[in-house]
């Protein structure tokens, strides 16, 4: 799962503009939430605390837990321990499946740093993963009602089947627009929509909203994992702080690919498929070309645009309470994230 940059990106690259007041808001939530996740490290066993800690970092703008605060938002400067608690949980199922996705992915940098696979080695990883997802619910656990903990573990649940569908289709061309969609919708839009129904949930918000605030997150999340793809294609490493061009070497059909494949002639078709099959060497830099040529950027932009339209418009109903315009500021910053792909570095 190549899960990117708009939370994760280098500190200096951040997003600013419409975003910067609402983030700014958080700023109590998120340093709660940081406080809470390292005192976590000391729950680990001491022979891996320090591979916990190597995980547990706080360069990332931390999209999820923010969702988790801004739909539970209420006008107090209270912070909330239970949004605290919450924000955590999705946080750490989060990095876990960024732990196993780097492994899958061969990916040498997260973060603008070594992966934890190369780090530890993969076999560590893999263990360090399961480690972070168990502690996950271990949190959800305590909470008085088992409703946080069977949500929370329904989710990952689904997180981890659309890891499994997405691996087991890795090299075959017999995958359609719909299968993508499914699998993004699992692997990534899942946790995004379970930050935004549980947010909404502790801030006691009407079961209508909170419904419409999970829908929110979903198509966020979509949107999200589209941009995120065709980064993989036309981001620059150093802005994304991590590893890119892994799709085609790994033999996954991501959208910009499925529309590349379907504006190709019947020759250039042939061999992008042989590459996705594993049988011809990636031609990154010619995809790369053949993408400009057939303005695939344009087509996976207005996917994601279309879906941000969506998420704003679940919101519509709710936009007199208090967390819908700070949710649709989240909008505005995937808008100008998907705008800075086409920006050139330095510019």
């Amino acid at each position: 799962m190549s899960t990117a940059s708009l939370a994760e990106t280098a500190p200096a690259e951040r997003p600013a503009g419409a975003f910067a007041p609402v983030f700014a808001r958080l700023q109590p939530h998120v340093a709660e939430l940081d406080r809470f996740l390292r005192s976590q490290v000391a729950s680990f066993e001491p022979e891996i605390r320090e591979m916990a800690d190597y995980c547990i970092d706080t360069s990332g703008k931390r999209i999820r837990p923010a969702l988790v605060f801004l739909s539970g938002w209420r006008e107090t400067p209270a912070v909330s321990p239970d949004l605290v608690r919450v924000a955590a949980i999705v946080e750490l199922v989060h990095l876990a499946t960024l732990v196993h996705d780097d492994i899958m992915d061969d990916a040498e940098v997260r973060r603008n740093r070594r992966t934890a696979a190369r780090a530890y080695g993969p076999v560590a990883a893999v263990l360090l993963g399961d480690a972070l997802f168990s502690h996950a619910l271990y949190l959800a656990a305590q909470f008085p009602t088992p409703d946080i903990c069977r949500t929370v573990s329904e989710s990952t649940r689904r997180v981890c089947a659309g890891e499994i569908i997405q691996t087991l289709r890795r090299g075959s061309t017999d995958v359609t627009p719909a299968d993508y969609r499914r699998v993004i919708d699992l692997k990534t839009a899942e946790l995004f929509h379970v930050s935004c129904r549980l947010g909404s949930q502790l801030g006691g918000f009407p079961p209508a909203c909170v419904e419409a605030t999970g829908r929110f997150g979903r198509h966020l999340g979509i949107a999200y994992q589209i941009y995120d793809d065709l980064a993989d294609y036309f981001g620059e490493e150093r802005r994304m702080g991590k590893t890119l061009g892994t799709d085609l070497a790994s033999g996954k059909l991501t959208l910009p690919l499925l529309i590349l494949l379907d504006r190709l002639d019947a020759v250039e078709r042939d061999v992008l498929l042989e590459e996705i099959r594993g049988r011809r060497p990636p031609q990154l830099h010619l995809h790369l070309r053949q993408m400009a040529e057939h303005d695939v950027f344009s087509a996976v932009a207005g996917a994601v645009h279309d879906e941000i339209a969506a998420a704003a418009a679940a919101l519509a109903p709710w936009s007199q309470l208090a967390p819908a315009p700070l949710l649709l500021g989240l909008c505005d910053v995937l808008r100008n994230q998907v705008a800075a792909l086409q920006t050139p570095p330095g510019a």
